[in-house]
């Protein structure tokens, strides 16, 4: 007999739970801020980042735009080079060998320490830096969760397509791919977000001063502390939106697959 806990919750409170909890946590920090009457320089109340947010929406909508289109390109290079790294490494076991150590280091690398040397590497005028960081923070979940996929693909399959002496582009997209790809939307799910804070922390060490880190950091020198925190709601909304894109590709896929 199953119990209350065991039963799968409706859809809809997906989405209801996050927003109630989302609702809460503003009310009891509006709360506490008009109670303690806490400093803006140690908290804005939400009702000043809403009023900044408001204001200054022309600021906020350019800096976001200009800081996710960092993101996505690095999102997409990075996704289709790991794609395309993981698909040779699976296919050649020496080039899987050689870029074992390659990715290790790539995954442990501090995207603080990287972003200057990368930035100083090109024209500070331009963001070929950020891109190139954004892209080697989603290149390495992508890389290791698509050759992950691959090694999933089953040997009587592999025979089955060797049998009929079937091309290997064609073994590609009949069975290695569609095998692979929910592992690569895993691998998405967790870049698009990488690909966001990489582009954002990357944006504070040099390079056009149009991105979210310029709109947080200037302001919050300046003493606009509610405008700081706009700009930090605005990398959070980007973030959420590339997760939940990516999401959605996921579950479209899903779908069409196993109808």
């Amino acid at each position: 007999m199953s119990t209350a806990m065991e039963r799968p919750l409706p859809r809809v409170m997906y989405v209801v739970a996050p927003l109630v909890l989302g609702v809460l946590v503003v009310v009891i920090w509006q709360g506490f801020w008009s109670a303690r009457n806490v400093p803006d320089f140690f908290m804005p109340s939400p009702a000043h980042i809403w009023t900044e947010l408001r204001e200054q929406h022309g600021l906020i909508t350019s800096a976001t735009v200009h800081t996710g289109w960092n993101a996505l390109r690095g999102l997409v290079i990075g996704t289709l080079l790991a794609l395309v790294a993981a698909l040779v490494a699976n296919a050649l076991r020496f080039v899987r060998e050689m870029l074992a150590p390659i990715v290790l280091a790539a995954s442990v690398v501090p995207i603080a320490a990287l972003a200057p040397v990368l930035n100083g590497l090109f024209n500070q005028r331009f963001n070929t830096g950020r891109v190139i960081v954004a892209a080697v923070a989603v290149g390495v979940p992508v890389y290791i969760n698509v050759l992950r996929g691959l090694a999933q693909v089953k040997p009587v399959h592999r025979d089955l397509m060797h049998s009929y002496s079937v091309s290997a582009l064609t073994r590609i997209r009949t069975v290695t791919l569609p095998t692979a790809l929910p592992y690569l939307f895993t691998g998405l799910r967790i870049g698009s977000s990488l690909a966001v804070i990489s582009a954002l922390v990357a944006e504070y060490v040099g390079g056009p001063r149009q991105g979210l880190a310029a709109v947080i950091t200037e302001n919050a020198k300046n003493g606009q502390y509610a405008l700081s925190w706009a700009g930090i709601v605005g990398s959070i909304a980007l973030g959420l939106l590339f997760y939940l894109v990516t999401f959605a590709m996921e579950r479209w896929f899903n779908r069409h697959t196993s109808a």
